[in-house]
């Protein structure tokens, strides 16, 4: 379990990530300011600060390329060298919205006309703006001719609202570094503009920069798309739209493994598991109030028969009707109900990343009704449940958000003061530490969210355990209580993976490709010397697979070593030479990835080895 940290501590965090985010946002300020000078005529667009570094896009006559992030890095360093001040500005909207113009600078036009008017307009200079001429030396230096930027009074700026460092020096020059470019539309809208983008990276230190470029090369190799595609796991097919995934066999298996499992694990929790349909008539998301508040997320409707119906973006208003379809009795209470339901959610094509987001994916969505003295019970159930599902799947130290009341909200003090309590209460009969999130709450009840930790010690958000006062009142959901009166019942939603698309990615990542016995595709396979032995494979197979082992034969042909070497670059755990010896004895010489040679086994060892290794839940 990942600790929660003291006060001191989260002060001295809190402290340190502060620091970083003003040298992050100012060091995307100078890779900005270096760019325009290196390639007269780019427009900018945004430069935010990410969590491990910062980008910023760019609108550039030519192609910008990896080969070219060296040059800027050296701008930008000799920049640094300057020791040139930060200085902010306020700004009156329709002097800025001028100078903007005079620029030819449409992307901060936009930014500019998007801040709402009461909010207070800010730009951060790099140099001071004092010390040279103003109409000639703004934001992209006329754009055209650059040479003011080689001049000791020479300045950039940009619309920011900070915070920034106070001089340019402040940038430990041995602490950076430009990463990448790509492409990236305006706004993420795939109708807009593509433009350039270029990520960076900034640290305090340079044993910090080479600590994050250390993890980055391992986080690339763990990347879930490049995996997915060499181990054939699934793709994302264009020619079917972004953000839908196809589910190749060896990632379907996988699948099957899990939602298996997640079944038999609700089941014996006391869940009883439901389907429900995929789209529903327009009607009911209005009633659910998913069509007045999130409908930017939803895909458009379809009319059928004259009326209109909804690819569903939740499963939740199906539950609910399916607890309607009768009148429930206090004693029926709580009801668990689960579902591994697909739903279809509109995102942006610059938004879409493998299978961590994409536009249709499979929630392992539960809901609860229970009593309100219920409460502490059905959560603390959840949270053993959860810590039970994540474990076996090899996630053991997580970080536990605790989300309270926010300003605007439904539902009475008392119910708000109860609930509330009630998370409070099974988190602590858990023994977890938690960091309470004041006010980070949905606006229809508090919640708990658990972020698992990988193996390279990243934090994934996961599981969510959500009370719900709003659903309840919208359907007039009703329970008969004990005095014959009707009454509201708790609603819980809670998911624990997330989605099933979600948390395969991160199961590939977490283990590079190389999956636990019990979860790999291909558990083992059998590698004949010659066509003279295949026989024999084939039957050895057929009795493993009796077993409920997953195996096959090797079909391709090769030569022995080369047959090795594919079986380890698909990662597959277990491999089991079959030659004329091993045909004549019966037996089989077996090898795992991480084991090493286990030399000759008869079939019944080879089944009792994998069983064991299974029941382990680890990887060979």
């Amino acid at each position: 379990m990942v600790s929660s940290l003291s006060q001191s501590q989260e002060g001295l965090q809190e402290k340190d990530a502060q620091k970083l985010e003003q040298i992050r946002h100012t060091c995307a300020h100078i890779m900005a300011m270096a760019v325009q000078k290196l390639f007269p005529g780019t427009k900018v667009a945004i430069g935010p600060v990410t969590d491990t570094g910062f980008y910023y896009d760019f609108d550039c006559p030519v192609s910008i390329t990896p080969d070219d992030l060296g040059k800027i890095e050296a701008e930008m360093r000799r920049i640094i060298k300057s020791n040139l001040p930060i200085i902010r500005e306020e700004v009156e909207r329709e002097d800025i919205q001028k100078e903007i113009t005079a620029l030819n600078e449409p992307y901060k036009l936009e930014i500019l006309e998007r801040i709402p008017d009461q909010e207070i307009i800010t730009r951060y200079f790099i140099g001071s703006p004092d010390a040279g001429n103003r109409e000639s030396s703004l934001l992209a230096v006329d754009n055209t001719n650059n040479t003011k930027l080689n001049q000791a009074n020479s300045y950039w700026w940009d619309l920011c609202a900070g915070p920034h460092v106070n001089f340019t020096r402040e940038i430990n020059k041995k602490a950076f570094a430009l990463l990448n470019v790509a492409g990236a539309y305006w706004q993420g809208d795939e109708t807009k503009p593509m433009l350039q983008r270029i990520y960076g990276t900034a640290w305090e230190t340079p044993e910090e920069l080479q600590a994050f470029l250390k993890q980055r090369e391992e986080v690339l190799k763990r990347d879930h798309r490049k995996l997915g595609q060499q181990l054939d796991l699934f793709s994302i097919q264009e020619d079917a739209g972004g953000g839908l995934v196809f589910w190749h066999p060896k990632g379907a298996t996988i699948r099957y493994i899990i939602e298996e499992y997640w079944r038999k694990s609700h089941i014996e929790s006391g869940y009883k598991l439901l389907y429900t349909p995929h789209i529903a008539n327009l009607d009911l998301w209005k009633t659910s109030g998913h069509f007045d508040f999130y409908s930017e997320n939803m895909f458009d409707s379809m009319e059928v028969e004259k009326q209109a119906y909804q690819i569903k973006p939740m499963n939740c208003p199906f539950h609910v009707l399916t607890y309607k379809n009768k009148l429930h009795s206090y004693r029926e209470l709580p009801l668990r109900w689960a579902e591994l339901g697909t739903v279809y959610r509109y995102e942006r094509s610059g938004a879409l990343h493998g299978l961590m987001r994409v536009r249709g994916f499979t929630q392992d969505d539960a809901h609860i009704f229970c009593l309100p003295n219920q409460i502490a019970d059905e959560i603390l159930g959840v949270l053993n449940l959860t810590e039970q599902i994540l474990s076996d799947f090899g996630f053991n130290n997580y970080e536990i958000n605790l989300s309270t009341r926010p300003s605007k909200s439904v539902g009475t003090d008392e119910v708000w003061e109860l609930a509330t309590a009630a998370l409070k209460e099974a988190l602590d009969n858990k023994g977890w530490n938690y960091i309470v999130d004041e006010g980070g709450g949905a606006f229809y009840g508090p919640k708990i969210d658990i972020k698992i930790q990988d193996a390279i010690g990243r934090l994934w958000q996961c599981s969510t355990i959500q009370v719900d006062f709003n659903l309840p009142e919208r359907f007039d959901m009703q329970y008969v209580a004990d005095d014959d009166t009707k009454k509201r019942p708790i609603m819980i939603h809670r998911a624990i993976f997330g989605s099933i698309e979600r948390f395969f990615g991160i199961l590939i990542e977490n283990y590079a490709g190389d999956f636990p016995l019990w979860l790999a595709p291909i558990q083992c396979r059998l590698l004949p010397v010659s066509d003279e032995v295949r026989e024999y494979a084939e039957s050895v197979a057929k009795e493993l697979h009796k077993e409920g082992l997953r195996v096959e034969v090797d079909g391709s042909g090769e030569r022995l070593g080369k047959q090795i070497r594919n079986a380890e670059l698909e990662k597959i755990p277990v491999v089991a030479v079959v030659g004329k010896r091993e045909m004549e004895n019966q037996n089989l010489s077996v090898r795992t990835r991480k084991g090493g040679d286990l030399g000759a086994l008869s079939i019944n060892e080879t089944v009792t080895h994998l069983q064991s290794i299974i029941a382990l839940n680890t990887t060979i």
